[in-house]
């Protein structure tokens, strides 16, 4: 590969040691760069630089995010609703923060239901749980510029999709003699297109329980601390006041080297404010989550991987949530691209769409509380049925994988419920690793460490030897000429990608045996290959576009316009304008200097014309 012309590079990622493609880490993307411990050799010592830190935030983030009041809040939340039961309407959204908040009546009826428990699950005290939901359609997608920057600057995993909000949600139950129904029951949701589940949850945890004592007058104070916080800035260490308390955090950026997480120090403050660093903003505890489940966590993989649909059924909403996203980060930093649901009741908009029989069931993973799910469900492939979570103070027992048939009800015993066969053997290692960590009392979080280490590195020595065949579908540097068209992209061949894996596959990365070549072969149809190849072919089309913009840089433009008519000089300085607007609407991976050549290059053939076309030229945009 060493004379193709390598595709997108992050400047700042690191490269992995291997001359033949120690340039295929994608924005977001698993790269070689990103390879496994087992090839990659031992890391970097402390004065290494583990992350690509990006402190320095981009220009006029204030300026963008002040223009007009509450685009602060915007940049982090949607809207803040109250959800509560009034006994003749049933669920109702009683208060929406601010109160400009745009929501369909389809929206908050989706709201409504899913910020409440099922009543069979019989939550009592305080429950945290997050949902997702479709947004309506034909709603004009508002924000700035400046957000959109922010959200290429993410990894892939952690980028918005415009077509879905996540709610999250502080309810609680309590008994009250004083109400009618003999109960007090009420949610505080947040609804935000942004996938930080744990800085949201930790938000909810603050101010939650002194909104149930306070109201309203509390909730739009602090609202008012949300519009003066800083923008989402990836790789910045955010300082964000709420309600007397600063919370710092840090999102991660895609130049980020994949596994690793950069700890947030707790400064000391000057004045009387507390302080609280949070560790992560979006992950889940992914040991605590699969702990139900805990010899299958390779066959899960397998299954999230290829896009298998899944049902979790489990006794609240904060444990099939939780399961739910810990399923769908077990395969990062690769996106997963097909739909997920933490938490799904039957009254989802989306209900007989995921349920009918008349087809196969969908490629998405949904989280059920309701025992009407074991029946409407029965014909899903896959199921999973998770008891109570709890830390087990001693080591899980060997579940073995049960037969769909046997699962007839919600009171099915744990376990899950498939008659899926894995491609891979199984990774005895890291079951014994984490039962060993059970048996010494490792806390959680270090065992979730070494689930999300092993998953990362399962991902990445999967995925590598399809960046290294997809970065050889790029053209080789001599293709580009400043006179024709940027070349195209070689077409992606089955065929051809399996013949690399006798050489250049999986087990240069992982000692694990198998069929690999039948997980690739099903893979290769499933929604998350299709989401990750676009990606892909995007960002290297956008480089041969950026390269064909530096090769035209350094032709002698304006000699070349001396020897043509005007007519072919003046269709050239068109075709340069429309490339400098290319540059600038795709983003492409163009540096400033050399869209200032080019502007000087266009400037300096229109002197070379006559008055007249000066005078045109000078005067057109486009």
């Amino acid at each position: 590969l060493g004379a193709r012309l390598a595709p997108p590079t992050p400047s700042g990622s690191g490269g992995s040691g291997r001359g033949d493609a120690s340039h295929l880490t994608p924005r977001g993307g698993v790269g070689v760069g990103a390879m496994s411990r087992r090839e990659r050799g031992p890391e970097p010592g402390p004065g290494g630089a583990e992350v690509a830190a990006e402190d320095t935030e981009p220009e006029g983030p204030d300026q963008c995010l002040s223009l007009l009041p509450w685009d602060r809040f915007s940049a982090w939340l949607h809207c803040v609703c109250v959800v509560g039961f009034d006994l003749e309407l049933g669920q109702a959204v009683e208060v929406i923060y601010p109160p400009h908040s745009k929501l369909t009546d389809k929206e908050k009826t989706n709201i409504c239901y899913l910020s409440f428990p099922d009543s069979n699950s019989g939550c009592l005290g305080d429950t945290q749980f997050c949902f997702r939901f479709r947004r309506s359609p034909g709603r004009k997608v508002s924000f700035c510029c400046f957000l959109d920057q922010l959200d290429r600057d993410l990894p892939v995993y952690l980028k918005k999709d415009s077509a879905y909000y996540y709610g999250y949600v502080y309810f609680r139950q309590v008994r009250d003699k004083s109400l009618k129904r003999g109960y007090f029951q009420k949610s505080l949701v947040l609804i935000s297109k942004l996938p930080y589940v744990h800085l949201f949850r930790t938000m909810l945890k603050q101010i939650a329980p002194e909104y149930f004592e306070k109201s309203e007058a509390f909730l739009e104070a602090v609202c008012s601390d949300i519009d003066r916080w800083p923008a989402p800035v990836p790789g910045k260490v955010l300082q964000l006041p709420l309600m007397g308390l600063i919370m710092k955090l840090r999102i991660p950026t895609y130049r980020d080297k994949p596994g690793t997480t950069p700890i947030v120090q707790n400064m000391h403050q000057a004045d009387a404010q507390i302080s609280m660093a949070l560790p992560t903003v979006h992950e889940v505890d992914l040991f605590r989550c699969f702990c139900p489940v805990f010899f299958h966590i390779q066959m899960l993989w397998e299954l999230v991987l290829l896009g298998e649909p899944l049902v979790v059924m489990a006794p609240s909403p904060a444990e099939s949530s939780e399961t739910v996203l810990a399923l769908v980060s077990c395969i990062s930093p690769l996106k997963y691209c097909s739909d997920f649901r933490p938490y799904f009741t039957i009254h989802d908009s989306e209900f007989k769409e995921y349920t009918t029989r008349t087809q196969a069931p969908p490629s998405v993973i949904l989280g059920v509380t309701n025992p009407f799910f074991a029946k409407t469900l029965q014909h899903w492939p896959h199921i999973i049925r998770i008891g109570d979570i709890k830390l087990p103070g001693e080591v899980p027992k060997q579940v073995k994988v049960k037969k769909l048939k046997n699962l007839k009800t919600l009171d099915s015993k744990p376990g899950v419920y498939t008659s899926y066969k894995p491609y891979l053997n199984k990774d005895e290692e890291i079951v014994k690793q984490l039962q060993k960590g059970v048996q010494q009392k490792r806390p959680t979080e270090a065992q979730s460490v070494i689930l999300r280490r092993y998953f990362l590195e399962l991902t990445e020595s999967f995925i590598i030897p399809l960046e290294r065949y997809v970065a050889s579908l790029m053209p080789l540097q001599k293709c580009i000429s400043p006179w024709k068209s940027p070349p195209q992209l070689r077409q992606f061949s089955q065929d051809d990608f399996m013949k690399t894996l006798e050489k250049a596959g999986p087990q240069l990365t992982s000692g694990l045996k198998g069929d690999w070549i039948g997980l690739y072969r099903h893979f290769l149809k499933s929604p998350n290959f299709d989401g990750w190849f676009r990606s892909r072919q995007k960002e290297m089309t956008q480089k041969l576009e950026a390269l064909h913009l530096e090769a035209l840089c350094n032709e002698n433009l304006v000699f070349w316009s001396q020897k043509h008519t005007e007519v072919e000089t003046v269709d050239l300085v068109l075709k340069l304008k429309n490339k400098l607007l290319q540059a600038d609407r795709e983003h492409l991976p163009v540096k400033t200097d050399t869209l200032k050549k080019l502007q000087t290059h266009i400037n300096d053939i229109i002197l070379a014309l006559p008055d007249d076309l000066q005078d045109i030229l000078l005067k057109t945009g486009t």
